[in-house]
């Protein structure tokens, strides 16, 4: 990577997973790139470990292959099989086989990303990496939910809390996980284990959406219990269960920004990722649709008409209008299904069960949600 004084064409704010994208997609389109990266070079380790891990679909690996940055298979566990249960009975499953994929989903490890990424980029002569911002034909800001600069603009963020921490940890099964992803709604609450390792692995990466005020009693909570808890909730089908990292909780909520473009003192600006939209986890699609938001806008710059600057305003309406007509869709239906599993009484209970196992049955619609879950047409 190396030095530049020239102008930029694009300054980048936020320099995690979704920035660090978005900068090199754009150098090798031969844009000057700036990425702001003021208390770190990305990708280097952090104080703590990190325990997160994403479910990434066949677009985003398509995306990151494309930029040599897809992780080894140890580190990209490839899921060939999907098991959900609900509260009452409800039971729902998918497989590879069945949907004529290779895999349904990959679980990636975030500080192994997180380090493809800084690398490349160290890398491509397009990018400096910046302590603060500069001027630039269009500003992209990936600053995650709490961005700065967003407030700054004066976008407003409508947000709407769960009332849930998610909390995240890693764990050792003494049975292998056979590449399948789990998910229990139990009682308002949303219990994962993600396969790691590759196909003989035995951890999994825990994401345990729990009430509010539960979260500061099971992150105290000893280990043992812990564990004996999610043994109970996944009925033992992973054998014993034994925490090999620390635990991290962070509050659930659905986001969206007011507005993902704009013009201010004559220079441009974008919104991608978290910084325009967030949504419950409980469908692994929050990273997904982040990767989508940097992939559509080089895509629409890329394809400009030759007498358009990168930050003419209508240019930019079209990224803002192809990507809210994905995630809005997908940010009501998380929404939807987190509201319905927190119905209180049997008769909510024995309704979303039904709906679940009827979804079961439900053949071309069922494949159908299930390839958009994929990123596939």
């Amino acid at each position: 990577m190396a030095c530049m004084t020239q102008a930029l064409d694009i300054c980048i704010r936020g320099s995690g997973i979704v920035g660090q994208t978005l900068a090199l997609l754009l150098a090798r389109e031969r844009l000057r790139v700036g990425l702001v990266a003021p208390t770190a070079v990305p990708g280097q380790p952090q104080t703590g470990a990190d325990v997160r891990a994403y479910a990434l679909n066949a677009r985003s690996r398509q995306l990151l292959e494309a930029l040599r940055c897809w992780p080894d298979p140890s580190d990209a566990t490839e899921v060939l099989a999907m098991q959900i249960k609900g509260d009452a009975g409800g039971d729902l499953s998918f497989g590879a086989g069945a949907m004529h994929v290779p895999g349904l989903t990959w679980i990636v490890d975030v500080p192994v990303l997180e380090s493809q990424l800084a690398q490349a980029i160290r890398f491509q002569p397009q990018i400096e990496l910046l302590q603060a911002p500069r001027p630039a034909a269009l500003t992209v800001i990936c600053e995650g939910r709490a961005s700065s600069t967003r407030d700054e603009l004066g976008v407003a963020y409508q947000t709407q809390s769960y009332h849930q921490h998610a909390i995240a940890a890693r764990l050792q099964c003494t049975l292998p996980h056979g590449q399948t992803a789990r998910q229990w709604f139990v009682g308002g609450d949303i219990l994962a284990l993600l396969p790691l390792g590759g196909p003989l692995g035995t951890e999994v990466a825990m994401v345990w959406s729990v009430q509010a005020d539960r979260a500061p009693a099971l992150l105290q909570a000893e280990a043992t219990d812990f564990c004996a808890e999610l043994e109970a909730i996944s009925g033992g089908c992973l054998g014993s269960l034994t925490l090999s990292s620390s635990r991290a909780a962070w509050p659930l909520q659905l986001s969206c920004a007011e507005r993902w473009v704009g013009q201010r003192d004559g220079r441009a600006w974008a919104l991608a990722g978290d910084a325009a939209h967030a949504v419950h986890p409980l469908a692994g699609q929050g990273l997904n649709l982040g990767l989508a938001d940097v992939a559509t806008l080089t895509d629409i710059l890329q394809k400009r008409e030759y007498w358009r600057a990168l930050g003419d305003h209508k240019l930019l309406r079209r990224y803002e209008r192809a990507r809210k007509s994905e995630v809005l869709p997908m940010s009501a239906a998380m929404d939807g299904l987190q509201q319905l599993f927190a119905l209180d009484g049997n008769a909510w209970q024995t309704l979303r069960n039904w709906g679940m196992n009827g979804f079961e049955r439900s053949g071309p619609i069922k494949q159908w949600v299930a390839r958009r879950a994929m990123g596939l047409p």
